[in-house]
């Protein structure tokens, strides 16, 4: 007899020995003359009946309840819960069933779980916002960085419609154009808010049932403002070359006329061409120095630097513009000794103190002082260049280290300055990993702070 078939065995064991019993009980009744002898018997005979059928009929309702409730924890989403029956007969093969389907249904969820956190982990790392929407517009997902470029919460939002989270008309507009003609859509708008921004939209609609659809948000902005950069760069260059050409053009065509046997002018004409040939010479110099370190491909080599050495060299190499304008040039060491050198790029850090010392020379008047100063802050030695000239306005100091960029135009142009001095001071210290910054007042002048790490990497 099989484990299967027993059940069914005992059953009909019982029904057979019920029978049995009932014709043995039946014919000591019929062979007895006693009236309680007979109802004894048939006592007797119930109860040998009723026990066992009792006893049956309770492992067989035990077994068919503990199967049905661990039916319903597997169903509430217990996967992998196994059902207590004993291994004999159709209610083991039974539980044996449900544990296999059960562990089977535990381990297939948990391959989804697993699936479902790798999905959010790669959309959550995304630098683009992706948004899935059904088809009456409600949202089903959105990814951290979609919240962000739409302005919503992506906690709050699921269940909400596109449109009672995301409150620009335009981007509303072609979500319902893609929905409507049922073919992906893309368009570039500008995001009307705090912070200005501009998101280009790729919406593509779900053609297969329940329908909806996915909107992917790439955040262009940077790319906007670079091209507008190119194109004020174009501009600004053929500017400042366009007036020495004019210059140098229009005292050649006088001297052409003539003015080359004027002994007594012709020497201005010809130093108006030096001067704007020298100007040229320099905005052409800045502009391939500042084209070099933006490309990355500026080598910057470590070595041990004297910042007093430093700061002299510098000064010596300014001494004649000082002298001519009886400006003064004050270096201000530290008290510390550990602020006295610095590893870093030597021509590079040149570089910056000739462009900031040049500059506040520039744009002081006669008889100023500058002093350059410098002391060590953590891991970085701070270098400051602080003039007392007329100081730059509190408007203009976020925007002076742009390429071209001058407080004073005509000032600027009439001292020489291509515009890109400042420009190169910052790209330098970025790729030295450093930073530069200014603090100034109206009328009270301006210091420049570069800071620069102890150790260039």
């Amino acid at each position: 007899m099989t484990a299967t078939d027993m059940p069914r065995k005992l059953i009909l064991l019982y029904g057979s020995m019920t029978l049995v019993i009932c014709a043995a009980v039946a014919g000591m009744v019929s062979a007895s003359n006693s009236p309680f002898r007979t109802f004894a018997l048939a006592a007797i005979a119930f109860l040998i009946i009723l026990v066992p059928g009792f006893l049956l009929l309770r492992s067989i309702n035990r077994n068919v309840r503990e199967v049905t409730d661990s039916a319903r924890k597997i169903a509430a989403g217990q996967y992998g819960y196994l059902i207590k029956v004993p291994g004999l007969g159709d209610a083991g093969e039974l539980a044996r069933a449900f544990n296999g389907m059960s562990a089977e249904l535990a381990d297939h969820f948990a391959r989804i779980e697993q699936d479902s956190l790798q999905l959010r982990a790669v959309l959550g790392g995304m630098i683009e916002g992706v948004v899935a929407i059904d088809a009456q517009q409600r949202l089903l997902f959105a990814n951290e960085r979609g919240g962000q470029l739409l302005g919503f919460n992506m906690k709050t939002a699921v269940g909400l419609r596109f449109w009672e989270v995301v409150r620009q008309r335009s981007i509303v507009a072609i979500v319902e154009k893609a929905l409507e003609k049922g073919e992906s859509l893309r368009e570039e708008f500008d995001w009307k808010g705090n912070p200005a921004k501009t998101l280009l939209i790729h919406v593509s609609p779900l053609r297969e049932n329940p329908g909806g659809a996915i909107v992917v948000v790439h955040d262009t902005s940077d790319l906007r403002r670079l091209e507008r950069l190119r194109h004020e760069f174009v501009a600004n260059v053929s500017h400042e070359l366009k007036t020495p050409l004019a210059v140098i053009k229009a005292s050649v065509e006088t001297l052409q006329d003539g003015a080359v046997e004027d002994t007594e002018n012709r020497g201005m004409f010809l130093g108006q061409i030096l001067d704007q040939a020298e100007r040229l010479n320099n905005l052409i110099l800045d502009m391939l120095s500042l084209a070099r370190i933006e490309s990355g491909s500026e080598r910057l080599q470590s070595t041990r630097v004297s910042l007093a050495e430093a700061v002299q060299d510098c000064f010596d190499r300014h001494i004649a513009q000082v002298e001519l304008r009886k400006q003064h040039l004050e270096m201000i060491p530290p008290e510390e000794p550990s602020a006295a050198e610095i590893y870093t790029d030597e021509e590079a850090l040149m570089q910056i103190l000739d462009n900031l010392v040049d500059n506040a020379l520039k744009y002081t008047q006669e008889g100023s002082h500058i002093r350059v100063r410098w002391y060590g802050l953590g891991d970085h030695i701070c270098i400051e260049v602080q003039d007392d000239g007329p100081g730059i306005p509190e408007e203009d100091q976020p925007r002076i280290f742009e390429r071209f960029y001058r407080v004073d135009k005509a000032r600027s142009r009439e001292l020489g300055g291509t515009g890109l001095g400042l420009a190169i001071v910052k790209n330098l210290a970025h790729t030295m990993k450093g930073s530069v910054s200014v603090r100034s007042l109206p009328g009270q002048g301006a210091t420049f702070t570069v800071s620069l790490p102890r150790m260039l990497q």
